[in-house]
């Protein structure tokens, strides 16, 4: 499903028009996203939580010029809800 299949789905589903649910879902990832870039986590009850995790950091080449690069840092991480595990069975 792409953002634009959600999208139809969700404005078909709430009877608003396209433009406004992509709005609505825009202000929602946006939202989320900032919360992420401050470490907060974000739950939605019933779906999951996305928090921010930390990789340890390490050594890894650049397998095109060989030299050695640091890999590590803050990643988003997304846990499912019980009843979305359950949804999907």
């Amino acid at each position: 499903m792409t953002k634009a299949d959600l999208v139809a789905r969700m404005a078909h589903a709430s009877g608003w028009p396209k433009t406004v649910t992509e709005r609505a879902l825009r202000a929602m990832l946006v939202s989320i996203r900032a919360s992420l870039k401050r470490g907060e986590p974000v739950t939605l009850v019933g779906f999951g939580t996305f928090s921010v995790g930390r990789l340890k950091p390490r050594a890894a080449r650049n397998p095109r010029t060989g030299r050695p690069v640091a890999i590590g840092g803050r990643v988003p991480r997304f846990r499912p809800s019980k009843e979305l595990k359950q949804a999907v069975r």
